[in-house]
This record gives structure tokens, C-alpha cells and sequence, in this order.
């Protein structure tokens, strides 16, 4: 046994038996944790930001799990890079988030800056990178703004954006349309960065498929809005043929359960394309999902149906004694994306030998169907992936869910990507 192996093992231990999913909920973390190698022994040292409180704070619960599968899996490769992983509470917060950004670069000798769920933040942590020339992974916010027109040669994403989502989305919808003939559409976003942008994204897409429609009405909450019966009144009053919203986490299902109680889901098809299919919104359907959902998210549970994405699930629900949200396949994807180029160039120092490894690397992930494997697309810097769109059946393999999503369509990832037209335009600059 190696040092590393050793260490690895030591971290292990110290996880609390329930944690390790031996008896109920763990003690969640609400402030810095270190995990991995100690700053003596390590590689790299990765310092990442995630929500640990208010209602997304399931998100960084489940960031830092999946960031513990991957030093796990990491630790059973011997000549894997050693990772040292600091992970603090963003607040969700702008500035609060972008001083966390410096004091990580000053004060821990950050390499790498990682994570983020929120989009707003998100961005302006980029900024920071970009100024301070340091290599940023963005696991879980989605704005398509990242990589596009504020995207720069120290950002990386390792899941789906907005644009990807909803370009899977616009196809649906497309698809939707020959069936039933629908012609009016309304969107119900929350007021910041990522559901202007998503809104923005699927209107293009529908555009470039030269999709026919109206618009039949806009709606803005606020991020983390607790009453929604206004919207929803709206949206009775003028219903439109299809609702596609692209609230999330607590949001979306305060939405559902909100509706629930009206007529909505018997007047119009609801459609999230990119957070909806969530392990916790599933759980909050009970047996009985509403009525015409039609839902994606930028990980499943049961889909692809593969060796890899199952020992991902079960290694995660081992560690924490539930099951992931699409969240922790993101934290855990960025893990081994920093892996991988570490190990490739030796000298995490070497930054454009990083940014030279990082554009185009190749590697498996849990959400990759068979025959197919992601990688980072070398002029936008977003990871290309497949997307399924499903809609909830009855399934009880992963409690305490009731429903997963089946009646799967599935997009290829090349049929996804963003034109090189598409790239330019959103930019302003020409595109390789």
C-alpha cells in the first residue's frame, strides 16, 4: 500500500457511519471541509464552492459526495495524480463567492477553482479566473453565457448547459408539435443569469430547426420565490399549449406542488429540460407525478443503462446512503477531468500545458451511453454530451422514489453542439 492508498483509506474512516450509509442521514458539512491528499502531499490543490445552506444547499451536499466517490476511485489508481480538495459555502452569493475566489488563491495556493451551482456566481468566479489567469472547472451552474460570450481559455465546464438542454428540448418540442399540432408557448424562468439565458437558448434552437410558434406569455419569479399562485393564475387565465419552465432544485418542486392543487396540469403539457428529472423532485412526486411532465436533467439515476453509470450510483449510495443528484455526477466528473490532465502533464503549474490538455480530453462518465464518450469540445470549452428527455413512470429501484423517468428520447450529443455560426454570433468573434 502506497501513501496515497493509506491516506485515502484514513479519509474513508473518518467518515461518520451514517454518512458512509449505514444507518440514516449524515451530519451534513455547513462551512470548509478538506478532503484528499494534505497540502504537503498533494498535486494539486482544488478549491471549490457550493451552496451547504438555504434551499439549494442539497446541491453542495451532494457535490461533496461526489467528490468523495471520485478521491475514492482515484485512490485505487496508482499512479493517479493526489488530489487536494477544499470545498467552502458560497452563499450563493456574488461577492461573498468572488473574496472566497481570491482568499483560495492567496491564502491556500489554489490551483485549480472548481464548482459553483448558481449561474450568477458562477460567472463572476470566471471573471476571477480569467483576470487572475488561473484554470477554472465549472461542475453545476449552466449558463451558456460561460462558455460562449464570456467564455475565456481558463473556463471549463464538465456537465450540460442551458444550451445543450434546450437544444435537446427544441428537437423535443419539434418532434411534439408533428404529433399534436401545439402553436402557443409560454416560459416561466427564475429572474437571473440562468433562466434568461435558458429562455434565450431554446428560443434559438427552435429558430434553427425553423420551428413555428407563438409566444404566449413570459414569467420571471424571483430565484427562490416562495408563492407562485400568481404565475400560475396567469398561466390559467391565457393557458398556453405547452409550459417549459427552467426553474430548479426547491423552486421547481414548490411549482409542482403549488399546482398540484389547480387545474394547470390538465390544461397544458409541462416541460423542464433541464433540471426537472432531479432525484429530489422525483422523490416529491410520491406515486403520483402530474399529469403531461415531460423532464430531463444533466445526470439520471437509470439512464444510460450501463456498468458505469451503475457502479457511480451504488458507489455514491454506499458513501452516503442515498441516491445522487445530476449535481454530484458534476462534482464527480470535475474530480477526474482535473485527474486526467494533472496526469497528462505532470506539472499542474504548467498551466497552458493544462489548458492544452483539458481542450479535447476524452473521458468515460457515468452519463455517457454505450459507444459513446464525452469530451471537452477545444473551442467552446463545454463538455459534450448525450441528452434524454423522458417523462415519469412507476419505478421503485432507487427509494425512496416512486417514479423515474422512461419513454426515454435520446439526443446525440454531435447533433447538439452549437454551430460555429451559432459560436461567432453569440460571441463576437470569430469562431475556429
Amino acid at each position: 500500500m502506497n501513501l496515497w492508498q493509506y491516506l485515502a483509506g484514513m479519509l474513508w474512516l473518518a467518515i461518520s457511519p451514517l454518512e458512509a450509509g449505514q444507518g440514516g442521514a449524515a451530519t451534513e458539512p455547513v462551512g470548509r471541509v478538506e478532503l484528499g491528499a494534505p497540502a504537503a502531499e498533494a498535486d494539486v490543490t482544488v478549491a471549490c464552492m457550493y451552496p451547504m445552506t438555504g434551499r439549494p444547499a442539497s446541491y453542495g451536499r451532494d457535490s461533496i459526495a461526489g467528490i468523495r466517490v471520485a478521491l475514492a476511485e482515484l485512490a485505487q489508481q496508482p499512479d493517479a495524480p493526489r488530489l487536494r480538495v477544499i470545498v467552502d459555502d458560497s452563499r450563493s452569493k456574488v461577492s461573498f463567492a468572488v473574496r472566497m475566489a481570491e482568499d483560495f488563491i492567496a491564502a491556500d495556493q489554489a490551483d485549480i477553482l472548481c464548482g459553483m451551482v448558481s449561474s450568477g456566481v458562477g460567472l463572476a468566479v470566471s471573471r476571477v479566473a480569467r483576470d487572475r489567469r488561473i484554470i477554472m472547472i465549472g461542475t453545476d451552474h449552466a449558463s451558456s453565457r460561460s462558455v460562449l460570450e464570456e467564455g475565456h481559455r481558463y473556463y471549463f465546464r464538465v456537465s450540460s448547459d442551458t444550451w445543450y438542454s434546450h437544444a435537446a428540448g427544441a428537437r423535443y418540442l419539434k418532434e411534439l408539435q408533428a404529433q399534436t399540432g401545439w402553436q402557443k408557448l409560454a416560459f416561466l424562468g427564475p429572474d437571473y443569469e440562468y433562466g434568461r439565458v435558458a429562455w434565450r437558448d431554446l428560443r434559438q434552437a427552435l429558430d434553427m430547426l425553423e420551428v413555428e410558434y407563438q409566444v404566449a406569455g413570459e414569467y420571471w419569479p424571483k430565484l427562490y420565490e416562495p408563492d407562485y399562485t400568481l404565475y400560475i393564475q396567469s398561466l390559467l387565465e391565457s393557458p398556453p399549449d405547452i409550459l417549459v419552465t427552467a426553474l430548479w432544485g426547491g423552486d421547481f418542486n414548490a411549482f409542482i406542488e403549488q399546482a398540484r392543487t389547480t387545474g394547470l396540469f390538465k390544461d397544458m403539457p409541462v416541460a423542464n429540460f433541464d433540471t426537472g428529472g432531479n432525484c429530489d423532485t422525483l422523490v416529491a412526486f410520491g406515486e403520483n407525478p402530474p399529469p403531461g411532465l415531460i423532464l430531463s436533467a444533466r445526470h439520471h439515476l437509470n439512464w444510460p443503462d450501463t456498468e458505469r453509470n451503475r457502479q457511480f450510483v451504488q458507489a455514491f449510495y454506499e458513501l452516503s446512503g442515498r441516491y445522487p443528484s445530476y449535481s454530484a455526477q458534476g462534482a464527480y466528473a470535475g474530480m477526474l477531468v482535473i485527474a486526467k490532465a494533472v496526469g497528462m502533464v505532470g506539472d499542474v503549474a504548467d498551466t497552458d500545458a493544462m489548458i492544452a490538455a483539458l481542450e479535447g480530453l476524452h473521458i468515460e462518465l457515468p452519463k455517457d451511453p454505450e459507444g459513446f464518450t464525452s469530451y471537452i469540445d477545444a473551442d467552446t470549452h463545454q463538455i459534450v454530451q448525450a441528452q434524454a428527455i423522458g417523462r415519469p413512470v412507476a419505478n421503485d429501484r432507487y427509494p425512496p422514489t416512486r417514479v423515474m423517468l422512461g419513454e426515454w428520447v435520446v439526443y446525440e450529443a454531435e447533433l447538439l453542439k452549437p454551430s460555429p455560426e451559432l459560436v461567432q454570433r453569440r460571441r463576437g468573434r470569430r469562431a475556429n
